[in-house]
């Protein structure tokens, strides 16, 4: 069996350092709360804090969270002839899934069948068991698998949105069997956003917007990298500006990415009648003998009972942004300051159903990503750690992972081997001029200067020679200066002999293959040099309350908990410790909403 260079996957058997003590205040709380709760649903006029026993509002189903997976699972019940409303702490729509790149990971769907991708079960299956090991019970992998396309497709026919085949965009572990070396990854068309009306507005923001004027999807952005040095970079360029005049010319708000996918199921909302409350936080989960039956919320600043006949679904997001939760499950270092996901993702949720009884899953980890902490917001690297002219050293200067690895295992790297002997938080990425002149820097293109804030923060350094680089970010020159020399061999050779760099197809994908022998490396030479700060990022935490096939929450003991689901990062992620393609976190969460409402349907 091919195993692709680089560190392998992490699987959820293998030791890791166990994560920080709980913390007492949060757990007292908790006790507090379930106790609490036990005796005031018993009766009487008021529950706990104020909130009316008698229903302010009752539907089938509550949904709490307005992103990917609440939205998905949201249309699913109201396409099964159900009652539904959505409950969303923020006061936008679309959450994390609104901000990203909103590539979709789900095997043998009808658009990849359809551009002639080569995809089967059997294949899928044998991937996914290898990519997350033994940790995701086999039936909810096959839950997963089974019912994807079927998603994929019942979106399709209930929603304004289509999709496109993301050519190239290879699995992250091709190499692997059943891997796809040209991709299974989709990602949503372009979108009218005035489809929407007034409710367009309440779209949550992108993470990078797309400058004014273009019409950027995420495939393009490999070669919009490149577009100063390869013919198909200003070919793509100029597509992203014709779709933009187009779209211009038609009247129309075009919407790509994130955006699109948010508001395309936003529109499929208020096609099929479902209210969404915006602005309205989940306080706690009703509990009576045991089951679920509705959400307490805070709405127009009074706390309201909504009952749910049927269930409740949370799909409310992650606790990336919470200090507390992050101390207590979380290896150090670890902050709120380098994640990139929804600000309101606390992990309300994911509290409220432990109160409720519900067991944890995959709490220590994230969906982790080398970030660069610059002073507006954290930069979450992929092109630029993978292009050619550039390597990440750690504190000792020296080379510690193959840098066009899955982001989510060079993290698991940098935590694995960051001790206080050998720091790898932070790492350093070093690269030189060549580099900066030929290829886009997040958003800065070649030629241009960095912005002088980058550098007064701390988060990037420039100097003359590699040892007066060293001096400033406090690496020994003499290391820095062998890396280098070490790794400039391997670049005029075409192979990387310590971390196998642009041996996996991977690796390759945000290269420059106009680089040779090898696409991915290139020597660092010309100065200045430069090194950016690169610290543990994360697309938001993958750990939440433990689901089974059904997405139904269960409690340590392997019971369900009645009228309780959860699905996307409020649930513990069927990726385990690892990531297939580009797409594993939105997929699975949409999938797992689909599956939850289905359910739902079926079960009265």
């Amino acid at each position: 069996m091919a195993v692709p260079p680089g560190p392998s996957p992490r699987l959820p058997s293998e030791s890791s350092p166990p994560p920080a003590a709980a913390g007492p205040s949060r757990r007292a709380v908790l006790r507090g709360a379930a106790v609490a709760g036990a005796v005031l649903v018993t009766g009487g006029a008021l529950d706990r804090g104020g909130v009316p026993a008698h229903a302010d509002a009752e539907y089938d189903v509550v949904v709490v969270g307005c992103g990917a997976s609440g939205m998905t699972a949201a249309l699913t019940a109201a396409k099964r002839g159900l009652s539904v409303v959505v409950v969303e702490k923020a006061p936008t729509f679309g959450g994390s899934a609104a901000r990203s790149g909103a590539g979709i990971w789900v095997p043998c769907n009808e658009v990849i069948l359809a551009a002639g991708v080569p995809d089967t079960p059997a294949k899928a299956a044998a991937y996914l068991a290898r990519v997350v090991g033994t940790g995701v019970p086999a039936d909810r992998q096959a839950a997963y698998l089974a019912n994807g396309p079927a998603m994929i497709s019942f979106v399709i026919r209930n929603s304004p949105l289509r999709f496109r085949w993301m050519e190239g965009y290879s699995d992250y572990y091709p190499e692997f069997p059943g891997g796809m070396p040209n991709g299974r990854s989709i990602e949503p068309d372009q979108l009218d956003g005035h489809i929407l009306g007034a409710e367009l507005a309440n779209l949550n923001p992108s993470y990078i917007p797309t400058p004014d004027g273009l019409v950027v999807f995420s495939a393009d952005y490999k070669w919009l990298t490149l577009s100063a040095v390869n013919p198909q970079g200003l070919a793509v360029s100029a597509q992203c500006v014709q779709r933009g005049v187009e779209a211009a010319l038609r009247g129309e708000k075009p919407l790509t990415m994130g955006q699109a996918l948010a508001g395309g199921l936003r529109a499929g909302l208020q096609s099929a009648g479902v209210p969404v409350w915006l602005n309205t936080p989940l306080a706690d989960l009703r509990v009576e003998s045991g089951r679920v039956t509705g959400a307490v919320v805070t709405r127009n600043g009074a706390q309201t009972l909504v009952r749910a006949r049927r269930a409740v679904v949370v799909g409310s997001g992650g606790f990336e942004h919470s200090p507390t939760m992050r101390r207590e499950f979380q290896r150090q270092p670890i902050g709120t300051d380098w994640t990139v996901g929804a600000k309101e993702n606390t992990g309300d949720g994911i509290e409220a159903g432990e109160r409720a009884g519900a067991a944890l899953d995959l709490m220590d980890d994230a969906w982790w990503g080398p970030a660069i902490p610059l002073p507006d917001q954290p930069y979450f690297c992929l092109a630029e750690r993978t292009l050619p002219g550039c390597l990440l050293v750690n504190g000792k200067g020296v080379r510690f992972v193959n840098e066009g690895a899955p982001y989510s295992d060079v993290v698991h790297v940098m935590y694995d081997r960051d001790t206080p002997s050998s720091r790898h938080i932070p790492a350093w990425l070093i690269t030189d001029q060549q580099y900066r002149d030929r290829y886009l820097f997040k958003d800065v293109p070649p030629l241009l200067p960095l912005p002088e804030e980058w550098y007064q923060s701390g988060a990037a350094f420039k100097a003359v020679t590699l040892d007066q680089l060293a001096g400033k970010i406090g690496v020994p020159a003499a290391a820095l200066r062998s890396t280098v020399a070490r790794f400039n061999g391997f670049a005029f050779t075409g192979r990387d002999l310590d971390f196998h760099r642009g041996d996996s197809v991977y690796d390759r994908y945000y290269a420059d293959p106009y680089v040779r022998p090898n696409p991915c490396l290139a020597p660092l030479w010309l100065p200045p040099f430069y090194a950016f700060k690169i610290v543990p990022g994360d697309l938001g935490t993958k750990g939440g309350m433990r689901t089974d096939a059904r997405a139904r929450v269960l409690r340590a003991d392997g019971t369900p908990i009645p009228g309780l689901y959860a699905a996307g990062n409020a649930s513990g992620a069927v990726m385990g410790h690892s990531y297939a393609g580009a797409g594993s976190t939105i997929g699975p969460a949409m999938t797992f909403g689909y599956i939850a409402a289905n359910d739902i349907a079926a079960n009265p």
